[in-house]
């Protein structure tokens, strides 16, 4: 069975696509760098992750975006041999006048290398390529609308593209606008000569849903599809899938979606959802009074689909709400059991100590690679950054900087880690990081994060680090964004010295947790964060000791998308990073960074 969501954590937005047997999604970054996360799979069961197409500033310059502004909803689309990459750069948002610049690149290989940006038209976010049978293409994106009150709750408008002069060409014309339903993230598809006009409906939180809507011309009047559905309310959008009215469900905040078919002719759709906590806002709250907080922000999941004799979309199974699991396409019955390949080795705790486990191989040669790889690992065989990259089936766990690069878990805040920010190389063995801008800079950080994808975490770092005045700081830190965290980190206090301290901010609030504890200089420091539910226990010690506990627990539900104001569509990340505010670039030297998301069933 497929088990959703499929893609954990921070994962919004889907977009997906099959070439050949290949399938690819494509998700949206927004503030973090490189841009769009690139998942590939065989089988639609088994997801890794390849890469990003936006790895240069002239593909993307995101200095100044505010939180959740930057790449928003990227759309991939594969015709006829060429990759095709949509995606909008959210300029600025929080205001009257929104800046929604939409862009395309293109590639032969989904790994590149990909072409510099064609710009489109900007008349909204959510831009979507669509691909005729008779070779014309067309681009259909919502509007945004800064009149006061608006003129419409919604709308979609479409302009055809000109491949062969990469420009935008001929009228733009509204092929859909209302005062009641609100509608974004379009997609259009043919099918038996029906234009199928596929959209999100409802704003991107519980109420969340999936519109379809078809004409005959691409151009329109299209026909909404109004699904039997005994929970609808008067004034609701008709959603062929949609969480609302069912708070008990794993997979909240449904929509979203876009559609594959296998090559056996089986239908699948893809669609961001959300696995709340048990806290809530506030019922005073000033956004989201009462919402509940979701952490983990907006994931990924897929449903079967099937299509009526009538030449409608439906769940595979009836109904319109999304399931935790999901039958999986008949290709995986041509694929290799878990029984048949040997098992393999991943690397969990500590160097040299491994836990056995089943290599999910995406074909045989995969398998055995890998099977070779873990046979090396267990008889003590020192593991290169190659063999790394072969043992994890799932994400990255622990990371020893023993690699020529970064691994592809890891992003940044708004600009590349270069050789002003860290070194591999300087240190071998252990990632240095320089000290630049404080946490609430949206320009030049230096910080590397991986995304929290289950409510029970522990996340660890072991680092060196000297500082001499308070303004240099480094260590661990758990956030959502630059006005949203908790940090762990060493300092330099006049009084004390050397020390440890815990710093909160929640909306532009600031306090310390802890005293400023004093610490040894000259010795190596462990930090530890260990989440359980939203309770955060933060911890320190050094190399080879007991780690010691820092206060009480904390709530950390305030990492979320209800209770951040500013910014609301990401998820919450963990990370390591480094600040001088003395200009002075004073570095921390990293040995290993460890992160173990453990799932119910492993708990």
């Amino acid at each position: 069975m497929i088990h959703n969501p499929i893609l954990r954590g921070f994962h919004p937005d889907p977009s997906i696509i099959r070439a050949g047997t290949d399938y690819y999604i494509a998700t949206s970054t927004f503030e973090w760098w490189p841009g769009v996360r690139i998942h590939h799979s065989r089988d639609l069961v088994h997801w890794s992750l390849i890469g990003y197409p936006l790895t240069r500033m002239s593909q993307m310059d995101l200095r100044g975006v505010g939180p959740s502004q930057g790449i928003w909803a990227p759309c991939l689309t594969y015709d006829n041999g060429v990759f095709y990459l949509v995606y909008t750069i959210v300029k600025a948002f929080y205001c009257n006048m929104y800046d929604t610049e939409n862009y395309l690149v293109t590639a032969e290989d989904i790994h590149g290398p990909w072409s510099e940006p064609v710009a489109l038209n900007n008349f909204g976010f959510d831009p979507s390529l669509f691909h005729d049978d008779d070779g014309r293409k067309y681009m259909v994106s919502m509007v945004t609308d800064h009149r006061v009150p608006k003129k419409y709750a919604g709308r979609l408008v479409l302009q055809e593209f000109d491949a062969a002069g990469r420009r935008m060409v001929g009228p733009v014309r509204d092929i859909y606008r209302a005062d009641g339903i609100f509608l974004e993230g379009p997609h259009i598809f043919k099918r038996d000569g029906w234009y199928y006009l596929f959209s999100a409906d409802t704003g991107t939180g519980e109420a969340h849903g999936q519109t379809i809507q078809r004409a005959r011309d691409v151009w329109g009047p299209y026909e909404m599809h109004r699904p039997a559905d005994a929970c609808r309310q008067e004034g609701e959008a008709y959603s062929i899938l949609t969480s609302r009215h069912h708070e008990d469900i794993l997979l909240q905040k449904a929509g979203h979606c876009d559609l594959v078919e296998t090559p056996e002719g089986e239908w699948y759709m893809v669609h961001l959802c959300g696995r709340a906590s048990e806290d809530r806002n506030p019922d005073d709250a000033e956004r989201f009074a009462g919402a509940r907080r979701y952490m983990l922000g907006r994931e990924t999941a897929i449903q079967k689909v099937r299509w009526t004799e009538d030449g409608w979309l439906e769940l595979a199974e009836g109904g319109n709400v999304p399931r935790e699991e999901v039958e999986p396409p008949k290709c995986l019955e041509r694929t290799e059991s878990k029984a048949e390949c040997a098992k393999g080795l991943e690397r969990t705790e500590s160097k040299g100590k491994y836990a056995e486990w089943l290599v999910e191989a995406e074909s045989k040669a995969e398998c055995t690679e890998r099977t070779d790889v873990a046979k090396r690992a267990a008889a003590g065989e020192p593991d290169s950054a190659e063999q790394k990259q072969l043992l994890p089936g799932r994400a990255l766990v622990r990371d020893d900087f023993d690699a020529p690069t970064l691994h592809l878990d890891y992003q940044s805040l708004r600009v590349p880690m270069d050789e002003r920010h860290i070194s591999l190389t300087q240190r071998p063995g252990w990632l240095r990081m320089y000290g630049r801008s404080g946490l609430a800079s949206r320009f030049a950080q230096t910080l590397i994060a991986r995304r929290v994808t289950e409510y029970h975490m522990d996340a660890a770092c072991c680092l060196a680090f000297e500082p001499e005045v308070f303004k240099q700081m480094a260590g661990l830190i758990l956030m959502y964004d630059t006005d949203n965290y908790l940090y762990l980190h060493l300092s330099h206090d006049e009084d004390v010295g050397k020390c440890i301290t815990l710093l909160k901010a929640e909306n532009k609030r600031y306090e310390y947790l802890t005293e400023y504890i004093p610490i040894e200089k000259e010795r190596d420091i462990v930090l530890q964060i260990s989440l359980r539910g939203t309770q955060a226990q933060f911890s320190y010690g050094f190399r080879g000791e007991a780690l010691r506990n820092i206060g009480a627990g904390v709530n950390a539900s305030f990492l979320s998308d209800e209770a951040c104001r500013e910014g609301w569509f990401p998820g919450a990340m963990v990370g390591i990073c480094c600040q001088d505010l003395t200009g002075f670039g004073k570095h921390a030297d990293f040995d290993w960074f460890e992160v173990k998301c453990m799932r119910e069933s492993e708990q």
